[in-house]
């Protein structure tokens, strides 16, 4: 498997070295140079399989060249193995028709384990194959971070520096973070927003000299192996469901683009998605796009559900890559206008083929809250307000009205207690291997939103285990 770049002017890469890359050189996002396909007798085969047996099945075309499919298959066992829920990502049906698939099952209690948990141990392999050493450099609004550093801490070939918006994440989801006391990790709390820890990672990736000391490499979705590692789950749960004999629909609770973009993967190999529901918060730039074509920048509003707080959602690149024909210049050309003047210039045709898959929906806080009541009421489900914005999306839409909807459970609700209390009156108790999260001691260092004050951090991070 070859990949290329969203803007086409980056080095054609294999898997194992896209992973190492996350970033492309040229600002652009790494994608399949062409899409593998399952047929419906290829699905059926994989009916009943075990999770890792699954993901590997589901995962290797992406990684042909790179690993062979009994390495990648002990890979995934391993990564699974210590889930606390047999299934790894069970399915929940909540009421006729409409499921969630439990994504919250992994050591840090969100949907990013599914990948992260794969991702160590695969830069384990390259790295320990290339006798290569790697910075790993991520922004976080609230779930990826903590998955990273669990993922990470204490290996030997990687350094990680994890960035998230000081004072807009859970206290959960920072505790997860920053108790975390292996030499290897560093937290910087950056005075700002998710989408500018975003864009700081970026302009790290842009600054070829440091990009190049540093040895750096990136584990938020912008890499590739992030996004292929979450396309299995959507696969369980459409087989448990009737496929390929019987079309589905997700709706997903939606930040960065790369969740949704996994399902839509899932879709471009064969799998009969039917349809795909987008759902935001107040920070509602996509469901603006997929409404009337207004993918124009705001300023990000905190929420109930952190992790969604995001204006700049970076996976989307890839998908505009597809709605104008894998055309780079055409996609760099869209992108640059849009990074200059805070409104993506899409046109109908383009916009028109988004809209044939995809929907949107905006749920604000006390939409959330009331959702969260409603459920809790109705059957005694716990959602987090992420997951509660999927769920209400699914009811909203007469798109999945005849079709069977699951609705992804992207967090524990234990991560959000504040938003819990405010919908129900209480939270649930952390699992016992986090129980004593808040009298953890906490290491971060508050960090400027400056470029240099951000590299700075970096080098030391990485220096203090290399020099």
């Amino acid at each position: 498997m070859r990949y290329i770049s969203t803007r086409g002017q980056a080095p054609v890469r294999d898997f194992a070295g896209v992973l190492l890359a996350g970033l492309a050189e040229d600002g652009g996002l790494y994608v399949p140079e062409s899409w593998p396909h399952f047929s419906a007798s290829d699905w059926r085969a994989m009916r009943g399989l075990p999770y890792p047996e699954l993901a590997a099945r589901i995962i290797q075309p992406f990684t042909s060249g790179s690993f062979d499919a009994e390495t990648l298959g002990g890979l995934c066992a391993r990564a699974y193995a210590g889930f606390g829920h047999p299934a790894i990502v069970p399915l929940v049906q909540l009421e006729t028709g409409l499921w969630v698939q439990e994504l919250f099952h992994g050591p840090t209690l969100a949907f990013k384990d599914l990948a992260m948990q794969l991702l160590g141990l695969l830069f384990d392999a390259v790295l320990g194959a290339r006798g290569e050493r790697v910075t790993i450099v991520g922004a976080t609004s609230g779930d990826t971070g903590s998955a990273a550093i669990e993922a990470f801490a204490g290996r030997e070939r990687a350094d990680v520096v994890i960035l998230h918006p000081r004072g807009r994440t859970s206290e959960v989801q920072r505790r997860q973070m920053t108790t975390v006391a292996a030499g290897n990790i560093g937290n910087a709390a950056v005075e700002g927003t998710f989408d500018d820890c975003q864009d700081l990672v970026k302009a790290m990736f842009a600054d070829a000299p440091f990009r190049k000391e540093l040895h750096l490499s990136a584990v938020n979705s912008i890499n590739w192996a992030r996004v292929a590692a979450q396309i299995p789950y959507y696969v369980a749960a459409a087989l448990a469901l009737g496929a390929p004999d019987r079309e589905v629909a997700f709706a997903v609770p939606t930040g960065n683009f790369g969740n949704v973009l996994a399902a839509w993967a899932a879709r471009r190999m064969g799998l009969p998605v039917a349809r795909l529901i987008v759902g935001s918060n107040r920070n509602d730039i996509l469901a603006r796009f997929l409404a009337g074509n207004d993918m124009s920048m705001r300023a990000v509003e905190p929420s109930l559900s952190p992790s969604m707080d995001i204006q700049v959602s970076s996976n989307f690149e890839r998908l505009l890559f597809e709605l104008v024909g894998r055309d780079p210049a055409e996609t760099t050309r869209i992108m640059l206008r849009f990074r200059e003047t805070g409104r993506m210039q899409v046109s109908d045709g383009a916009w028109q083929r988004a809209r044939q898959v995809f929907y949107g929906f905006r749920l604000d806080d006390a939409g959330t809250a009331d959702e969260i009541r409603r459920l809790h009421n109705a059957s005694g489900y716990l959602a987090d307000p992420h997951t509660a914005i999927g769920i209400a999306s699914a009811r909203a839409h007469p798109c999945t009205h005849g079709l069977p909807t699951v609705a992804m459970a992207t967090a524990h609700p234990a991560k959000f207690p504040a938003a819990m209390e405010r919908a129900v009156g209480f939270s649930p108790p952390l699992p016992p291997r986090l129980a004593d999260l808040h009298e953890r001691g906490e290491r971060f260092s508050v960090v400027a939103n400056d470029l240099e004050a951000v590299e700075a951090f970096v080098r030391a991070t990485a220096r203090r285990n290399t020099g």
